[in-house]
């Protein structure tokens, strides 16, 4: 067996793809499978995609990504499988999938970890939304021998096109980079959040209830991220995301926080980060939207909310109550691992290619 996958970005380069592509790339060779990643973008583009400006690069390395997905048409049938997360191309009509579907009859594993069927452009590539083709995402699962899918919600839409669609949800690897614990027992409580530009506008969410716990209380909120955020917080601090000091900034938080819009876009979201949170011991503070009320069991591993009360009363707890964040972290640790793994899901991932 050998399997393609075509994915968006350089290796190492982007969290969607490391935990639903490059971190099942052992386990494949563990079973002596062999595998070639195809990224569509190179290094040098990918390092200014999500700035402002660089348009005749970002053109550029456009042109260069949509040259080496013709030449790799010519090499599919090699190959037994060909694993798309995402798309196979940024822009425009899913031609090279279709190719590799109608044409060459290969057998195409489709994976999606977002409402990507739902227009979601970031202002710095706003013209580039334009050229967007949402509705392949539909023609994508039509034409899959299987669908690789996030959560519960991308599966519901999905089962719409393909009754081959699978619920795989972002993972971690509890055995190797996420086996530490969160120590509790520190002379000051951080609050944290990771993620990236694209769901930075969500702090919003909980500024208030952040300004009003601070008016009573002394802690640091710390946002790990690759851009500053916009945010009136006295106890903010920045820490530019590198993925060599991830989990070190992670550890770093006593509790971890999730704030989400209640809109169809937010649905479509894994609560990756409150995965991470609880896979290092940390209690996560989440919105009771979409797949975070299945990854967060209230009360049990951390706390799911639906009003700014809710978040404040939640946050104010877990700030005064060592002991509190020790059993639901020692919880959600157990809780991601029996779940949440590589280990636990393992076989759902192998299953795609039988």
């Amino acid at each position: 067996m050998k399997v393609l996958f075509i994915v968006p970005y350089p290796e190492g380069k982007a969290a969607s793809q490391r935990y639903r592509v490059e971190q099942w790339l052992p386990v494949l060779q563990e079973r002596g499978i062999n595998y070639s990643l195809a990224p569509f973008w190179d290094v040098t583009t990918s390092a200014v995609l999500y700035r402002q400006g660089y348009s005749l690069q970002k053109l550029i390395g456009l042109a260069k990504g949509m040259l080496r997905r013709l030449k790799l048409l010519f090499q599919l049938n090699s190959y037994s499988y060909i694993f798309i997360h995402r798309e196979a191309t940024p822009v425009g009509p899913p031609w090279f999938e279709w190719f590799a579907a109608k044409l060459l009859r290969k057998k195409i594993i489709f994976d999606f970890d977002d409402a990507i069927w739902l227009p979601n452009t970031t202002e710095s590539n706003s013209i580039a939304g334009k050229f967007k083709w949402h509705q392949k995402t539909a023609q994508l699962i039509r034409w899959s021998y299987k669908v690789s899918c996030g959560n519960h919600y991308l599966q519901a839409f999905a089962r719409n096109y393909s009754p081959e669609s699978i619920y795989l949800p972002s993972v971690v690897n509890t055995s190797l980079n996420y086996s530490k614990q969160k120590e509790q027992q520190t002379p000051i409580v951080t609050i944290g959040w990771v993620g990236s530009h694209s769901t930075l506008p969500y702090l919003k969410l909980i500024e208030p209830v952040l300004q009003k716990l601070e008016q009573n209380y002394s802690f640091k909120f710390v946002v790990v991220a690759d851009r500053k955020p916009d945010l009136q917080l006295q106890s903010l601090q920045f820490i530019v995301w590198d993925e060599t000091t991830e989990l070190d900034n992670l550890l770093t938080f006593n509790i971890g926080v999730m704030p989400l819009p209640e809109t169809e876009w937010a649905r479509g979201k894994c609560a990756f980060k409150a995965i991470q949170y609880m896979a290092l011991g940390i209690p996560a503070v989440v919105s009771a939207v979409g797949a975070n009320m299945v990854a967060v069991p209230d009360a049990i591993v951390g706390y799911t909310c639906t009003s700014q009360q809710e978040w404040y009363e939640k946050l104010e707890l877990l700030l005064l109550n060592t002991d509190e964040r020790e059993k639901l972290g020692r919880a959600g640790k157990l809780w991601i691992e029996q779940a949440y793994s590589v280990r636990a899901r393992q076989q759902t991932f192998l299953q795609l290619f039988t």
